[in-house]
């Protein structure tokens, strides 16, 4: 995977600039940050920057933060054969040619709803695992079997299929997107919604509002995601007779918006959702997956600990990252997740060996997903320049993540 890192998110965006025919001072004013921190990222003596100021420069340079940070654009491969996972083939599941040209009709029976069910069901656990290349081998078929069954069946069996359909599509976009494949993830998107219409579950519309959001997030379209996760939680905003699930529901959305509006440096508004958020988590009183994401204190507890990173805010997310209650609740890639956060405010601290340790935490959760991961990437990038032969752990930390030089 180290071919997508060849260059660092200086070079990206030094190269960007001069093509925009942009000063480093006009790149600055334009982003809105310091000229001294366009400077240091470009020269290198930076190698991480908060994501609030990665979606400000690759809005000012017109392009995805997904590039600037050098996401990876392909599966990680261990070992060879025709069950490999492929970008290419998750693109030909989620945008056939037989849906352009006519095809053939499908040549095997499909499969039953309890067996597609049990493949999502296993399909949702490596995603909360992290483990990108099942994933990629898997889901393809798993779209091409779902739509085989939904064009087969009738009543109450075409419904079901289509609400297995319109998840794994779902799971093709979050997939496409952690790949740098944001316009592809759209396209599974509008999938999903196709299906969501034939589908015999009302929850997936609001599942679908929240990965969009969460699409878009990722695309830098931080306004379009605030306002689809806002827009639908308007919708189903809870009452006295509503259920756990449908608080959570509602909760997930409250925390997407509030994603989008710290990227968007709006404190005020991140605040407000976090309140909203924090109670609907009480309401709930546990933490529980609805569908593939957990909610409940703990899950609000680490994005208190997210957004307060986020508004540099280091020394106050290092002490509410230590009173979160029952990590262990948890997926596996939410403790890593909230273990990178912790090492973003460690290092942000000067903490260096904190922030180490923090990110060897994150690499026991979810080893596999690490080596997706930009931000983590960056981060040991950045502790492994600053390291001693005392520092023996980060320098084989990033040896295991791939990152050479």
């Amino acid at each position: 995977m180290s071919t997508a890192y060849e260059s660092g998110i200086g070079e990206r965006i030094a190269r960007l600039r001069i093509r925009r025919g942009m000063t480093q001072e006009q790149l600055a004013e334009r982003a809105g940050l310091s000229v001294d921190v366009v400077r240091k990222l470009e020269q290198g003596r930076r190698k991480t920057a908060r994501l609030t100021s990665i979606n400000a420069l690759a809005s000012a340079l017109d392009t995805e933060p997904s590039h600037l940070v050098g996401q990876p654009t392909t599966f990680e491969v261990q070992g060879s054969g025709s069950d490999a996972p492929s970008v290419l083939a998750l693109r030909r599941a989620v945008s056939p040619v037989a849906d352009l040209l006519g095809g053939d009709a499908d040549p095997e029976e499909p499969p039953t709803i309890g067996q597609l069910r049990a493949a999502l069901r296993s399909t949702s656990g490596l995603r909360r695992e992290g483990r990108m290349g099942e994933i990629g081998a898997l889901l393809p078929q798993l779209i091409r079997d779902a739509r085989a069954a939904a064009h087969a069946y009738t009543g109450s069996d075409a419904a079901a299929a289509n609400s297995v359909l319109a998840v794994a599509y779902q799971v093709a976009a979050t997939t496409l997107t952690a790949l740098g494949k944001e316009d592809a993830a759209f396209t599974a998107m509008e999938r999903s919604m196709l299906a969501i219409r034939q589908c015999d579950d009302p929850n997936l519309e609001t599942l679908a509002a929240s990965t969009l959001s969460w699409v878009f997030t990722k695309q830098g379209r931080l306004a379009d995601a605030e306002r689809i996760a806002l827009g639908r939680a308007s919708a189903i905003e809870p009452g006295f007779r509503s259920g756990p699930q449908e608080v959570a529901l509602w909760g997930v959305l409250l925390l997407r918006a509030a994603t989008a509006a710290v990227r968007q440096q709006k404190e005020r508004d991140v605040q407000e959702l976090l309140k909203r958020a924090t109670a609907a988590a009480a309401l709930v009183g546990e933490d529980r997956l609805v569908y593939a994401t957990p909610f409940g204190p703990t899950n609000a507890g680490i994005a208190r600990v997210n957004f307060l990173v986020e508004m540099e805010r280091s020394g106050e997310a290092v002490r509410a990252a230590r009173v979160v209650p029952d990590l262990a609740s948890l997926p596996p890639t939410w403790r890593a997740r909230f273990h990178v956060d912790r090492a973003l405010a460690h290092a942000d601290l000067g903490e260096n060996s904190q922030a180490a340790r923090a990110l060897l935490s994150a690499e026991g959760d979810a080893p596999e997903w690490m080596r997706y991961h930009s931000t983590s990437r960056r981060l040991v990038e950045e502790l492994r320049s600053k390291a001693t032969r005392s520092d023996a752990p980060v320098i084989a930390l990033a040896d295991r993540l791939g990152l050479t030089g």
